[in-house]
């Protein structure tokens, strides 16, 4: 079975999971949590507007090399805190409209490799619940497992990783729902 039979399936589940990210994080609101207000904002945004970052991934302190990460001096500053990992946005509106067509694009592009993992590992008169379960596991592979990480490296909370994690099996039923309903036949 090539892909291009398997286009609106993978068409269809990427419109069903991009509303229920919709719902989940604009109506269902249980991500509001997910980050934390800095105590003193207003000071805080005016403290690092000074240092006139440019967007981007910081750390702090960061050694300058594998070596200097074991100096004293480091050590004393990594122990005296604070340790920050932050993203630094361009000032000015946060425009939605550019982050939700990739967000659409990934979910085509999970879409895509459900798809092709489906179409080589099942026969085209599969039943329903056979590619459900392929489909769906495959789905929720690419959209939950990837934030593992951040809690193991990166210390994000366990509880947003897990409500991710959640978010990912809804995502990941969507598509298999939408696989299996439109499997070729």
């Amino acid at each position: 079975m090539s892909l291009t039979e398997l286009w609106l399936p993978i068409l269809v589940a990427a419109v069903l999971v991009f509303f229920a990210s919709y719902a989940i994080h604009m109506v269902l609101g249980y991500h509001h949590s997910d980050h934390r207000q800095v105590p003193n904002e207003a000071a805080a945004m005016d403290a690092l507007r000074g240092l006139n970052l440019a967007p981007g991934d910081y750390h702090m302190p960061r050694p300058s090399s594998p070596a200097a990460a074991s100096t004293p001096e480091f050590t004393a500053r990594l122990k005296k805190g604070p340790v920050v990992m932050m993203t630094v946005f361009p000032p000015g509106d946060m425009r939605m409209g550019g982050r939700l067509a990739q967000w659409f694009v990934f979910c085509l592009v999970v879409g895509l490799f459900a798809a092709y993992l489906a179409s080589r590992a099942l026969r085209p008169t599969a039943p329903y619940m056979e590619v459900f379960r392929f489909a769906s596991t495959v789905a929720f592979i690419g959209y939950g497992l990837a934030q593992w990480p951040n809690s193991i490296w990166y210390n994000r909370p366990w509880s947003t990783t897990i409500k991710n994690t959640v978010d990912a099996l809804v995502y990941g039923l969507l598509t298999g729902g939408a696989f299996g309903w439109l499997w070729p036949r």
